[in-house]
């Protein structure tokens, strides 16, 4: 570990680089631990000519066989051990790639103020929670991180979105993430008829602890993106909308919102009804 010291300011974003980089989880839940500690003392600033480099490949890769999504399997079958360890090995994909995206913010918007990172290190410290919970059930079927095939589609976005923070903060919390909060509950509707199991009840726990936090998540980037909007003058829906439009993103919206979730993580019902809300009540 780097010690506080001459030049704390970028030993931070140097040991930002390296948890980035590493796929040892302990190793990045120590330099989360660290990193949180230069925000809480003012040490988090670069040098003049830092410059955060681009990765060419997530740090999974080191353990896990990429795929295009297309090439992944359909998950069907949730009343066998594999049948939900696949499920829940696509879970633990995305906390692990949850990680690395608040890592990466992190990182790549030193121009941002020291709280934005602050945030983003609490996101950080959520997701290594999230990731060892559900490892660890999934460890208990028989099965380990890496087994199956993943994609590497939350990597590809923080990626096509290095150049802006504003961009980020649209594409990754507001639209990806929040898209967790549509999807969580459906997942939790179709175990819920296999609950009698009691990996299965144990699965649902925790899915339903981090459909809790992931409100909290989502809730931060709408913040920040709020924030990013006010400094350059844009109107956030406005702007959401061209976001969306700029990645593609508009028509994959999915039809079914969770509103209440939304909502409480700061979406306007102006704007959930414009992305497909049937219903919603200021």
């Amino acid at each position: 570990m780097i010690s506080i010291g001459y030049n704390a300011s970028m030993h931070f974003y140097l040991l930002a680089d390296s948890a980035l980089h590493t796929a040892d989880i302990d190793a990045k839940t120590a330099a989360i631990t660290e990193l949180m500690h230069y925000c809480n003392t003012g040490e988090d600033h670069p040098e003049e000519g830092f410059a955060p480099r681009c990765f060419d490949t997530p740090s999974y890769a080191e353990f896990c066989r990429i795929v295009a999504p297309r090439e992944l399997p359909k998950r069907r079958r949730f009343d066998t051990a594999e049948g939900l360890a696949r499920l829940l090995h696509s879970i633990v994909h995305i906390e692990y790639s949850a990680i690395d995206l608040a890592l990466d913010a992190v990182y790549r918007f030193p121009e941002m103020p020291t709280a934005f990172r602050r945030d983003w290190l609490e996101v950080a410290q959520d997701e290594v929670r999230h990731f060892r919970m559900l490892r660890r059930i999934l460890e208990r079927l028989g099965y380990r991180y890496g087994e199956f095939p993943v994609h590497r589609g939350l990597f590809d976005a923080a990626a096509h979105t290095a150049g802006d923070v504003l961009e980020r903060m649209a594409v990754v919390p507001r639209h990806y993430e929040a898209t967790g909060l549509d999807v969580n509950p459906q997942i939790m509707r179709k175990l819920r008829p296999f609950a009698r199991r009691p990996e299965v009840e144990e699965v649902l726990g925790a899915l339903e602890l981090i459909y809790r936090e992931e409100i909290e998540h989502v809730r931060k980037g709408d913040y920040w993106f709020r924030y990013c909007c006010a400094e350059r003058g844009l109107e956030p829906a406005a702007a959401f909308r061209q976001i969306l439009d700029l990645h593609g993103l508009r028509k994959t919206t999915r039809s079914v919102l969770n509103v209440s979730a939304r909502q409480a993580a700061g979406f306007s019902c102006s704007e959930l009804r414009e992305l497909g809300a049937e219903s919603c009540e200021d």
